[in-house]
């Protein structure tokens, strides 16, 4: 379907705080930056509002790519969150769980890629579908 997703749980207990600088990282000219950090930042805390239903996901697949989310990219899914129409959601649709753009049309739902290469799946009362969490952040490796 165009993405095969690698589900994991995040590991509550890790708490691991990395320095933050407290200058921000011009994309522009260059900036004086500080010799160290003072500030602390811990990802899992920045990142994940309800532990207890947050999941990280790994993408395998090509077909969010025009959406800027590629293959080997890490997201962050909540299933506490209520889909809505347009959301970036892990879909569980007949055996298989997929990453798409989730659509809301009279009658039926539509799973939009966003790459051209693939089709949308429209999503029926036939079809075993549910969606499985929204996805709230995607991490790009560098």
């Amino acid at each position: 379907m165009g993405n095969d997703i690698d589900i994991f749980t995040p590991n509550d207990d890790s708490g691991i705080e990395l320095p933050l600088s407290g200058e921000r990282v011009a994309a522009g000219f260059p900036s004086p930056a500080e010799d160290y950090a003072s500030i602390r930042l811990d990802l899992n805390k920045e990142l994940i509002k309800n532990p207890a239903s947050t999941f990280y996901a790994r993408v395998s697949g090509l077909s969010m790519v025009e959406e800027g989310i590629n293959d080997g990219d890490l997201l962050v899914i909540d299933k506490s969150i209520e889909p809505h129409d347009g959301c970036l959601a892990v879909c569980f649709i007949d055996g298989e769980f997929t990453l798409k753009r989730f659509e809301k049309h009279n009658g039926y739902g539509l799973l939009v890629p966003a790459n051209k290469e693939f089709k949308a799946i429209k999503v029926t009362a036939d079809n075993d579908f549910c969606i499985w969490g929204v996805v709230t952040y995607v991490i790009k490796k560098a």
